[in-house]
């Protein structure tokens, strides 16, 4: 029973930032990696940033300088820092984690609702 929980959407203006955070529970023994995708309105869900074991990140080109990612491993919680955002970044955002529970997954999110609209 490993459930991810996304929190922190919302509508904010072009130019605005936001936080998006993702907290895994259940039957943990250890967190692989963890990231954030979106899917917008009629196109594919695509790769946002991503965190692996020893806190190497990666970004998707058009987000790079405008998003942090971040963890807690206390917390078993994955943070998105969003600065800057734009229009067309308007999108459902979800959490992917790999997780060791009793056997090695793939873990994913319900989405949070991101709005970039003035």
């Amino acid at each position: 029973q490993v459930q991810l929980v996304e929190s922190g959407g919302g509508l904010v203006q072009p130019g605005g930032s936001l936080r998006l955070s993702c907290a895994a529970s259940g039957i943990i023994f250890s967190i692989n990696a963890m990231g954030w995708y979106r899917q917008a309105p009629g196109k594919e869900r695509e790769l946002v940033a991503r965190i692996t074991g020893g806190s190497s990140t990666n970004y998707a080109d058009s987000v790079k300088g405008r998003f942090t990612i971040s963890r807690d491993n206390a917390k078993n919680t994955v943070y998105l820092q969003m600065n800057s955002l734009k229009a067309e970044e308007t999108a459902v955002y979800y959490c992917n984690a790999n997780i060791e529970s009793f056997k090695s997954a793939e873990y994913w999110g319900q989405g949070t609702q991101v709005t970039v609209s003035s």
